[in-house]
């Protein structure tokens, strides 16, 4: 089982205006890949993919 310490929040970036709109919670142990999700994006108002910040 996962550490509690393993949690980290991840800031989310929309992929076609730049503005990071969301902080998702993951485990940074158990994913190593980086988190990508179709969100709704507020500035361009329409959903689009979020993806995690560098």
């Amino acid at each position: 089982m996962a550490k509690a310490g393993n949690r980290q929040y991840k800031t989310l970036v929309c992929s076609e205006c730049k503005e990071e709109n969301y902080r998702e919670p993951r485990n940074v142990k158990n994913t190593t890949e980086r988190l990508e999700m179709n969100k709704y994006c507020p500035r361009c108002r329409k959903h689009t993919t979020h993806k995690e910040k560098k």
